[in-house]
């Protein structure tokens, strides 16, 4: 979309996207070299530390996003996805650290540790003020462009008031054309009926209308075709807009195969720079959890070995990643060991669960050997919950979309579970809301997103009644 807004200010667009992209470079080398010389040691600008650092930012930190996206965006998603960037540029320099021995050995720890702290702080500045510069310039350099819409529809209607509420997009939305009533169409107060689509390119020539946008669903190519041939008298951008609100999408996106557009209607949310980002992640916290809490599953194993006869660890397949089939680990929390077609999940009197067990399932202590998971790559710190393979049989022929689910790594907590959705699901609509919420994970997942469940889960551990 960002085109058609800013089409006559191409060589502007050019020239401040070069500008954003080198930006991070420059930022992070110039507070390298600050920080060096501030701390009394010796700058050298040939050091592989600074090509390393420079080729990364270039690579990492820059923005990927599309220019009306950072145009539209708030401030504070801005903020967030140059931290979440810089951090996962951290990660790739320490790791390039460890198997070369050479990026950062030409400094002081005390050097990298002020530089990673304080360069964040300059490139959150630097991105705020080049979005400003942006918004400033080449948004409110000229007037709005008009804007009209063929058909009324949960798609169209959306458009039109997404373009509304961003007045830096500088597309004004006259009203919508279609060959029905206003009063068939069930029109909103804040939309417009023109006329029929047979107006639509009259009106475009004698009002000089500069953008159009085609809202028929596919089913109606003839009349997409007719529209087209109607338009090429006139010098509108034209787009189609397709109407995705009659699909469930997850991880919607556009993009193209040798030149094929093609439109992803179900897909994971942790692909490229994401999946990289996730998996660094859920390694560096896995190993800081389990080397901090060592003495704890220590005693948690002793407990569980002299409460009972049986194992420490209870192995269970469940389903992981596009539905394979993965072993979890858990502490022994009950005296028997089900993994069959027929388990019985857990219920509140449940005599199978040993005296430590109840104490185990409560605190979510007996998912801790699931970190071991983690680093095996089978599971997320954060993801959908991986139920028993033979609950998965059962539920998939029940709920609609349940798996899903399984196109991200199954987690140790999730958004299902901060919501309240734990323990035994008695009643079908128990595990249909479970599910809902696991699809909004993969609907909205972002690094926040993921931050803020650990946070909840931390808090809600000791503090939820559905864990037994």
């Amino acid at each position: 979309m960002t085109q058609p807004v800013l089409a006559k200010q191409s060589f502007l667009i050019a020239l401040l996207a070069g500008a954003q992209a080198i930006m991070p470079a420059l930022v992070a080398v110039a507070s390298l070299y600050a920080t060096i010389i501030l701390l009394g040691d010796h700058f050298d600008p040939s050091s592989s530390a600074i090509v390393i650092v420079a080729v990364l930012c270039l690579v990492l930190v820059q923005p990927l996003r599309e220019l009306s996206t950072q145009l539209t965006s708030a401030r504070l998603t801005a903020v967030v996805d140059v931290i979440f960037r810089w951090l996962v540029l951290l990660a790739v320099l320490l790791a390039i650290g460890y198997v070369t021995k050479s990026p950062l050995e030409a400094y002081p720890r005390r050097v990298f540790l002020v530089w990673a702290t304080v360069t964040p702080v300059a490139l959150i500045a630097a991105t705020l003020a080049m979005q400003e510069l942006m918004r400033r310039f080449l948004i409110n350099a000229f007037d709005s462009r008009s804007a009209i819409i063929a058909g009324y529809n949960s798609s169209s209607l959306e458009l039109a008031r997404r373009l509304k509420s961003n007045p830096s997009m500088r597309l004004d939305v006259k009203g919508f054309f279609d060959d029905r009533s206003s009063d068939r169409l069930g029109m909103e107060a804040d939309a417009k009926l023109i006329g029929n689509l047979t107006d639509l390119g009259n009106y475009a020539k004698e009002h000089h209308t500069d953008v159009i946008f085609i809202a028929l669903p596919i089913r109606h190519l003839k009349r997409v075709m007719n529209l087209l041939d109607d338009l090429r008298d006139t010098t509108a951008s034209i787009y189609y807009v397709p109407d995705i609100f009659v699909f469930d999408l997850i991880q919607a996106r556009s993009g193209e195969i040798h030149g094929i557009p093609v439109v992803a209607m179900c897909e994971t949310p942790f692909y490229g720079y994401r999946g990289i980002a996730k998996r660094l992640t859920d390694i560096g916290l896995s190993l800081i959890i389990l080397l901090l809490l060592a003495p704890l599953l220590l005693l948690v194993a002793i407990m569980v070995k002299v409460s009972s006869p049986g194992p420490i660890i209870f192995k269970q397949r469940r389903y992981g990643l596009d539905g394979r089939e993965i072993a979890i680990y858990k502490f022994r929390s009950m005296r028997v060991t089900e993994d069959g077609t027929m388990i019985r999940q857990a219920s509140r009197t449940d005599s199978r669960i040993t005296r430590i067990g109840g104490l185990l399932r409560r605190t979510s202590l007996d998912e801790l050997p699931q970190l071991i998971n983690v680093l095996q790559g089978r599971m997320s710190l954060v993801g959908p919950r991986p139920h028993a393979v033979a609950h998965n049989e059962e539920y998939r022929k029940l709920i609609k979309g349940y798996m899903v689910r399984h196109k991200v790594l199954p987690g140790i907590t999730g958004l299902a579970q901060v919501n309240g959705c734990r323990g035994e699901t008695a009643e079908l609509k128990d595990m249909e809301a479970r599910v809902n919420f696991d699809l909004d994970y993969l609907r909205h997942w972002s690094p926040m997103l993921d931050i803020k469940i650990i946070l909840l889960t931390v808090v809600k551990v000791f503090r939820d009644d559905k864990a037994y």
